[in-house]
């Protein structure tokens, strides 16, 4: 039998996404959901330097890992995500990367209005599949790496 070479994770984490200036940010691992997905508001299309841009805001103020910094995106595709109630919303998608056990992956993220989630950010099937499984009685499993490895150094 050939070894695999996925990680285990566990069903939500802490991790950090470097490019969004997010660290130790809880996340949840979503084997039903396809795409990943991120918690702004006033996200904007626009016009600057005639090309489009898109600006968001991260989180809200009442998030504890909240910074206040506008993110301006010229890199970006739009497409029609369907929510967990059934229902298509044509959202705005941009790529950054996270960190996972101390290793860089690139995910993309659609900008939704998620306020009312327990989790700011969803990673879903497309990042998990090929390179991760699932553990759903294990959490935080990057993070307990991370901190570890801090004390080592």
């Amino acid at each position: 039998m050939k070894k695999s070479n996925k990680k285990i994770i566990g069903r939500k984490d802490k991790l950090d996404f470097p490019r969004l200036k997010l660290e130790e940010i809880d996340v949840k691992f979503d084997t039903g959901a396809y795409s990943s997905s991120i918690h702004c508001r006033d996200i904007k299309l626009g016009t600057k330097n005639g090309k489009e841009v898109i600006t968001f805001i991260l989180l809200d103020p009442t998030h504890p890992k909240y910074h206040g910094k506008k993110f301006t995106s010229t890199t970006f595709k739009e497409k029609y995500v369907k929510s967990s109630n059934g229902v298509s919303e044509k959202r705005f998608v941009i790529t950054s990367n996270v960190l996972i056990f101390g290793e860089k992956y690139q995910v993309e993220l659609s900008l939704t209005e998620r306020g009312e989630m327990r989790f700011p950010i969803l990673i879903g099937r497309k990042l998990l599949m090929g390179n991760f499984i699932v553990d759903s009685s294990k959490t935080d499993l990057s993070y307990k790496q991370s901190k570890k490895n801090k004390q080592n150094d």
